[in-house]
């Protein structure tokens, strides 16, 4: 048997980064920690980290290093914990993880993760979220600061949404000032906003070049290792020099004719959070059939900005409001299906396939709905499916694989045959 053809060196140097990137996050945050490098407690979706960063604070992200529990293959000894102590099968697997992983001593395959000393919840598309925060403040005795986003009900931002949580932002920086004893530094917060739009301007570049054709990314898979910069590092020089180095290799994938797959047959659109304990098999199961996502919605989970939305430095507090009104999850379903339906129809996908979560409602809760809404009032192909983001006991790989098989023969067979739908978004 022939010795497998090695990858060209430009395909490693974003991936090799990426790593780095994320060895050092943990580094740093093992000796994070008190009144010197004080740690804050986010959430992904419509997050406030440039105006705590600008006060000196660490961040951690319990949904991400949940995620990376999950694809280490450790999240379900934190889960089973965590239902141990009365957490049901059907609380959200990020939480169990966290609730988990925090009464276990928060040590990860990547190191230790310190405790809190802020909490701050955006709560923005989902109540779980405030729950969550509040054990975690039963448990640690730290401040926690709520940020109530409106859920968003037009395409564009309502003026009274935006000075509703500019109020709440300016609530927060006095809060800041009262804890660490430090004064508000607008002129850092700008510089800060600034890092963040760069990384945000090379993140949205990266995104779009899945409209060529072969597409050069893996807008699902590979995007998701990609989003850690975006969503963990941003308002850093770090972030924003990452991006560069992420496009200069998709140009130099496109130059070279190296793609996802070897033979692009099937371009989807996939909306859903991955099954991380399960990545890997995922994935294979799309590249058997030469598929790949072209645009997907979960790794704008922490920003549409895709969508037209960056950080403005002019505007700060107005532009962190807008970012946090954005959030994917905290979108509409009339909105979230036109952002689907534009994804469908700027990236000429042949197909949707939606993974639903068990464990999460608000992201799975109306997917049925859309998925019946593409397949007969758009006629475009569209598979459902279900096992959960954490908890590796519901994916089974066997009836998920027969699920996929069945629906790319029968796009295969329907190619050449059926013209591609035009979807009015």
């Amino acid at each position: 048997m022939a010795a497998a053809k090695p990858e060209p060196a430009f395909l490693t140097t974003a991936r090799d980064r990426q790593r780095e990137m994320v060895e050092q996050y943990y580094s740093d945050l093992a000796s994070a920690g008190g009144p010197k490098r004080p740690v804050a407690y986010m959430l992904v979706g419509g997050n406030l980290t440039e105006i705590v960063r600008s006060f000196g604070f660490e961040v951690v992200f319990p949904e991400i290093v949940a995620l990376n529990c999950a694809i280490k293959h450790v999240s379900l000894p934190n889960i089973l914990h965590a239902e141990s102590q009365g957490y049901g099968l059907d609380v959200c697997g990020y939480v169990k993880n966290d609730l988990g992983l925090q009464e276990l001593g928060g040590q990860t395959p990547f190191g230790r993760i310190p405790p809190p000393d802020l909490l701050v919840c955006s709560f923005s598309g989902c109540y779980v979220y405030v729950k969550w925060w509040e054990a975690l403040a039963e448990k640690y005795g730290c401040p926690l600061f709520m940020l109530d986003v409106p859920y968003m009900r037009d395409a564009e931002p309502q003026a009274e949404d935006i000075q509703y949580l500019v109020t709440q932002l300016n609530e927060f920086i006095a809060l800041l000032e009262k804890i660490t004893g430090r004064s508000f530094d607008l002129a850092e917060l700008r510089k800060t906003l600034a890092r963040s739009r760069k990384a945000e301007q090379g993140w949205v570049d990266y995104l779009a070049s899945g409209k060529h054709r072969p597409s050069p990314i893996e807008a699902y898979f590979e995007a998701v290792f990609y989003m850690f910069p975006i969503n963990v590092l941003r308002g850093t020089d770090v972030a924003a020099d990452f991006y560069a180095t992420v496009n200069e290799e998709v140009r130099a994938r496109i130059a070279e004719g190296h793609y996802p797959v070897p033979e692009e047959k099937f371009r989807l659109v996939v909306e859903g959070v991955p099954p991380y304990p399960s990545y890997r098999t995922f994935w294979d199961f799309f590249r058997k059939w030469g598929a790949v996502s072209v645009a997907a919605t979960y790794p704008k989970v922490g920003g549409l900005f895709d969508r037209g939305f960056l950080h403005d430095p002019a505007r700060p507090l107005e532009s962190i409001a807008e970012y946090s009104l954005g959030a994917y999850v905290n979108q509409s379903w009339p909105l979230r299906r036109q952002i689907i339906g534009e994804y469908i129809r700027d990236f000429e996908a042949d197909a949707v396939l939606i993974h639903g979560i068990k464990s999460c409602r608000s992201f799975t809760a109306g997917q049925g709905d859309l998925r019946d809404r593409l397949i007969h009032d758009h006629g475009i192909p569209t598979l459902y499916i279900e096992s959960d983001h954490e908890d590796p006991r519901y994916f089974a790989p066997a009836q998920i694989k027969n699920r996929m098989d069945a629906f790319f023969e029968s796009l295969d067979r329907r190619r050449g045959s059926v013209p591609l739908p035009v979807v009015n978004a």
